[in-house]
Order: C-alpha cells, then structure tokens, then sequence
C-alpha cells in the first residue's frame, strides 16, 4: 500500500501513513488495481476485502477482479464496469458476487481512477460493500406481498402431504440414516440402516444408540464425542470418519455427518445421522496408490536401460553419419522423455498422496528460471513460437526445480493443446510481494464446468480425453507444487477461444 501512495503526488510520508491506516481500518473492502499491467491485476487488498469475501491475501493478488463473479458472467453490471475503466471514470453498480465458499452475495461497487500528471489512468480503486441483507430484504418483502395468499394455500397443502412425501425420499437413500432425541436414543431409522448392519425394528427403535448391539460394539468414544460435544458446538458436522468392528458385519469405515435440528412442535430437539460406507472404495483408492508407486518405480529401471542404449546407438549413427537412423533415435529419444516425465509425475503424485514430497528451496533470479523453461521446452516444438513478455525482476525464495517443473508443465500443455496455434505467450510480472506468470494459447479451451476439477488427481474433461492421450497428473502435481510455495494456480477459458493458466507465488516465503 505504502509503495503504491508513494508514487502519488503533493502526498508526504505522514498523509501516506495516514491514509493506509484508514484504508486498513475501514469496514468497507478496498481493492487497487494496475490499470497498466494486462488484464488490470489486483495488487492491493485491505483486511476488510478478505473479511467480505473469505479469500486470503496470497489467492486474491494477481487476480482480476472478474474472479469474483465465479460463473455468473452474464450480468449486465459487468459490462457498466468495463466501459468505465476503458473510457477511465468513475462507475458505482450493484452487482452479485460470490465468497470462496461459493456464498452469493450483493456487492456495492464503486470504481475511481487514479491518474498520473500526465492525465494517464495508472490504477483503479474499488470500495466494495456487502449490501446482500438489504437486497433480500427488498426482494423477500416484494414477494410477501406478490404471494401472499398464494404461500398460505401452498404451504397447508404442502404440510399435508410432507410427512408421507418425506418418508419415501428416506427410504430410497442409500445411505444409514438414523433420527435421535435429544438423549440420543433412536426414534426411527431408515430400511438401509436395518440391511446394512442386519438389524431388526425392534433391536433399535427405543434404545440408546450407544447401547445397540449384544457387546457393546457401538459403544464407540468417538462416536460419543461427536453427538455429545463437538455437534451442539458445530451444528452442523459433516465429514466424521470412524473405524470400528461391528457385529455380523465386521470392521467398516465410515463418514458420519449430523444435523442437530431444533424445531417447535412434533418433531422439537432431533438429532439426524447419516451414515455412509466407504471401507470398499477407501481400499480402491489404497490399492491403486499401491498400484501407481509400485509401477513407477519398476519402470525406472528398464527405461533408464532403454535410455542408455539409444544414447549409445545415437552415438555410433552419427559417427557413421547414418540421417535416417538419427532421425529416428531422434524421435525415440522424445518419446523416453515424454515417459520419463510421466513416470516422475507418478511419482510425484504417489510422494504427495504420502506426505513424503521433498522441496529445497533456494535464492535465484525468477526471470532465468522463466526463461530457461521457456527454451527447454522450445526445443520440442517445431510447430509453436513461445514469446516472453514482461519481467518480475526480482530474485524469489522458491524450489527451482520444483517450479521449473510447473513451467514445463504448463508450457507443454499449452502446445499440446492448441494443435491449430503456432504461438505460445508468456507473460511474467511483479505483483506486490508475488511474483505472476501467465501462459496464454490459442487452444481448444476448457469447459466452465471441468474447469474447478481439471487440478484433481486424475480428472481430465470429457472432450480433452477424446481428443489427447493423457492420464490426468500433471495439473495435480503443478497444483500441489504451488500450494506448497503458499502461492495460487488458476486457469481462464472458454470453449475454443483458448486458455490463460496463471500462477503466482510470495517472492518471499518466510513474509
């Protein structure tokens, strides 16, 4: 904040002082925006701005301000806002945003310009204000007196027909489902529970739940503690992973989640407990990172054989300078590193999934690193030019070889997924304390739905997976890589327009 007020003028250190302390201190969001960088990145969020919309500094710097909107591109406030920072004026709507958790909310926005002496538009910056009570307030009083009448007659129908219509759903889930008083004995349960742990109506309904079974098997201390003390202080819980030995079944794991649900009336202090099995599919998951550790590792061997012997059979063709047999260990040669680098991937994925990644972090020059991942992957590719724009300027704290990994990655990426382009962009920046890369092509793009899940292991989008060989790591471990250098990796894009992946991370780690 302070370098950015330091660059405007007739303001001396004390005003600068002063007003960063009032900016911090206010109850409104603050966001300055570089209107000379591309695609006007945020570099500078107060407190107040975290507060209002759940993201941490670190995933909010380098960001346009459009990530705000999620998917909800189509409102015409969007539009007000662009004309307003091309034509450099003031503009104030009041648009839907979205909280990290996904949480919808109202945003009063009001936009200035800061101009330079030459009357240049240097930066925006943006007071946002949460006005979602009020706008529910307006809409939910607008309907009460649309719908009045219409509600009453619903509601008594509905109230009529909940109790049967409610039994049914419950019946067809297939998940255990358990209803509690508030002393924890068992009111009701659903056909699944009596299938799955081959008991009988009678055997539960009226008895404590602690107390089921002839042993004591559900006598469980963990399972105590979530309904007795953790669920009336996080109503409510989801997620509760228990392991226990349960009579005619045997061992199973198990997620709970609870509802404590406090009414008036009939159904006044339930407890609802959802219980769901995932012994089968957690030792799927275990057997195929069993699986993936294992084969990785035995392919290390005979590929470095592989590779040896066709280093010494390149050799021995160019001393007989033999074109056709070098062309061809020339192509063999790309193809043990494309399997080279997928086997590492496996690796990578199998040391993450075990906590046992190594990183060794280093002092270097970010703008070298960049540029030598920009060569190394340059000479792969006859079809696409990668041009360089831009520089952090700045040595970072990092693991080199880690983000070189990610740079490759992505750089790879990109060629491979615009067969049709012939240029690749990459353009690197200092952004406050970050440092940003984005790498741009003219691809085949990402669907909006596949774009949240193509960083999850293994996951790769439908029409991707038609089209391109793949196995779906790479983004994975990028992801993971960067995250562990406390830094963010998000991708823009749109079906056939091509896709921006971006990164940033601290320059330094320990601040």
């Amino acid at each position: 904040m302070d370098d950015f007020l330091s660059q405007l003028p007739n303001i001396d250190h004390t005003d600068i002082r002063l007003f960063a302390a009032a900016v911090n201190a206010s109850s409104n969001g603050v966001v300055i925006t570089d209107n000379l960088l591309p695609d006007q990145p945020i570099i500078y969020c107060n407190q107040a701005f975290e507060k209002l919309t759940g993201y941490r500094r670190n995933e909010i710097i380098g960001h346009n301000c459009r990530f705000l909107q999620s998917d909800d591109r189509n409102q015409e406030q969007r539009k007000s806002i662009r004309e307003a920072i091309d034509q450099g004026e003031h503009c104030q709507v009041e648009i839907r945003n979205y909280k990290k958790s996904g949480e919808m909310f109202w945003n009063e926005l009001m936009i200035s310009p800061v101009k330079d002496h030459a009357g240049t538009v240097t930066h925006f910056i943006g007071i946002q204000n949460d006005i979602t009570r009020r706008k529910t307030a307006e809409s939910e009083l607008a309907k009460e007196k649309e719908h009045l009448e219409e509600r009453v007659v619903e509601r008594t129908q509905d109230l009529q027909e909940s109790e049967a219509y409610l039994a049914s759903i419950v019946e067809t889930i297939r998940e255990s489902l358990v209803v509690l008083d508030e002393h924890i004995k068992v009111l009701s349960v659903n056909e699944h529970f009596c299938k799955f742990f081959k008991l009988k109506d009678s055997e539960i309904i009226g008895r404590e739940l602690f107390s089921l079974g002839d042993n004591g098997q559900w006598d469980i201390p963990e399972l105590k503690d979530l309904l007795l003390n953790i669920l009336p202080h996080n109503n409510p819980f989801e997620g509760f992973e228990l392991e226990n030995e349960f009579p005619k079944i045997g061992r199973k794991l198990l997620v709970l989640n609870a509802r404590q649900v406090i009414l008036k009336g009939k159904y006044q202090d339930r407890i609802l407990l959802a219980i769901e099995d995932i012994t089968e599919r957690r030792e799927i998951e275990q057997r195929k990172e069993d699986f993936i550790s294992i084969a990785s590792h035995e392919m290390k061997t005979p590929l470095t054989s592989i590779k040896g012997n066709i280093q010494l059979l390149e050799r021995r063709a160019q001393r007989n300078n033999d074109a056709a047999y070098l062309e061809g260990f020339g192509k063999t040669a790309k193809s043990i590193a494309r399997l080279e680098r997928l086997i590492y991937d496996l690796l990578d994925v199998s040391k993450i999934q075990s906590g046992n990644i190594e990183f060794h972090y280093t002092t270097f020059n970010f703008d070298q690193l960049v540029a030598e991942a920009v060569s190394g992957v340059q000479v792969t590719t006859q079809t696409h030019h990668l041009v360089i724009s831009g520089a952090a300027g700045t040595e970072v704290s990092a693991d080199y070889g880690r983000l070189e990994q990610v740079l490759i990655n992505l750089l790879s990426n990109a060629v491979k997924y615009s067969p049709n382009g012939d240029r690749v962009k990459i353009h690197v920046s200092k952004v406050s304390n970050y440092v940003k890369v984005a790498i741009t092509d003219a691809g085949v793009g990402i669907h909006q739905r596949d774009q949240k899940r193509i960083f999850e292991r293994f996951y790769r989008a439908e029409k991707i997976t038609e089209k391109f060989p793949g196995v779906g790591i790479g983004l994975y471990v990028s992801s993971q890589i960067i995250k562990e250098h406390k830094g963010t990796l998000w991708v823009e894009s749109e079906e056939g327009k091509g896709s921006v992946f971006n990164f940033t991370i601290p320059i330094n780690l320990n601040k």
